[in-house]
C-alpha cells in the first residue's frame, strides 16, 4: 500500500519521501527503491512527523521548500490530479494550509465517523471539520439529508506552507481536537485558514480491515 501511494505521488511531485518510525516500513521503501526518512516514535500526529521529516529532507536535498504536501499512507488510490489541485493552492501567497473535499453522495458516508465531514465557506475556506454530519438538518429525516443539502467528506491530503507547518506543530492540543480527534481543528481554533479545493474523484482510503475487504470484493485491488 505504501509503495502504491509513493508511486502515485511521484507522478506529480519532484521530491517524494516516506516518513516513518517503523523500521519495517523503512526497509520496504528501500526495497522498492524509494526515498525514506526515519522519524521519532513520539509524534502525536502526522503533521508533527511531517515537520520533522521536512527538516531532515531539507538537509538531505540542500535546499528550501516553499510548501509540502502530506499524503497519508492509507490512500493507495490518491490521484495525481488531486495532489496537483492542492499544490496549486500555494501559487497564492496568502494560502497557509490546503486540503481537499469531495461531495457526499451516499448516506452511509455521511454518517460514517471514519469519514470526517467539512463545512466550507463561500470563499473556499474550511469552517469546521466533524466526524458527525454537519450541518444538522432540522425537520428532515436522516435518510434524506444527503439529497437535501450538499455535504462534503474530507480527503486525507494536506498542504502546508513550510513556515506555517513549523508554527502549527508548536501549538498545544485544543479542546476541539480532543473532542473530535481531528488535528486540523487545532489549526482552525488558533486562527489559521485552510484553503479547500473540491474533487469528484473517488477516494478509497483504507482505515479499517472492513475497508480493505470491501475493496478486495470490488475488484479494484
Amino acid at each position: 500500500m505504501i509503495q502504491r501511494v509513493y508511486e502515485q505521488a511521484c507522478k506529480e511531485l519532484d521530491d517524494v519521501y516516506v516518513a516513518t518510525d517503523d523500521q519495517r516500513i523503512h526497509d520496504a521503501v528501500i526495497a522498492f527503491g524509494g526515498n525514506v526518512v526515519m522519524t521519532s516514535v513520539n509524534h502525536q500526529s502526522g503533521t508533527d512527523r511531517c515537520a520533522e521529516a521536512l527538516r531532515t529532507i531539507m538537509d538531505i536535498e540542500k535546499k528550501e521548500f516553499a510548501a509540502v504536501i502530506n499524503i497519508q499512507g492509507d490512500e493507495p488510490f490518491i490521484s495525481p490530479k488531486q495532489i496537483a489541485s492542492v499544490a496549486r493552492c500555494f501559487a497564492d501567497d496568502s494560502t497557509q494550509l490546503a486540503t481537499l473535499v469531495k461531495p457526499v453522495v451516499e448516506t452511509e458516508d455521511l454518517f460514517n465517523p471514519n469519514k470526517p465531514k467539512v463545512v466550507v465557506t463561500s470563499d473556499k475556506k474550511a469552517l469546521y471539520f466533524s466526524r458527525s454530519p454537519i450541518p444538522y438538518l432540522r425537520g428532515e429525516e436522516a435518510e434524506s439529508w444527503v439529497t437535501s443539502h450538499q455535504y462534503y467528506n474530507h480527503i486525507g491530503l494536506y498542504g502546508y506552507r513550510a513556515d506555517v507547518l513549523f508554527e502549527i506543530t508548536k501549538l498545544p492540543i485544543g479542546v476541539l481536537e480532543k473532542a473530535e480527534s481531528l488535528e486540523q481543528l487545532r489549526w482552525l481554533e488558533n486562527g489559521y485558514a485552510i484553503r479547500v479545493e473540491e474533487t469528484n474523484e473517488q477516494a478509497h482510503g483504507i482505515d479499517t480491515p472492513e475497508d480493505l475487504e470491501k475493496l478486495l470484493k470490488s475488484g479494484l485491488i
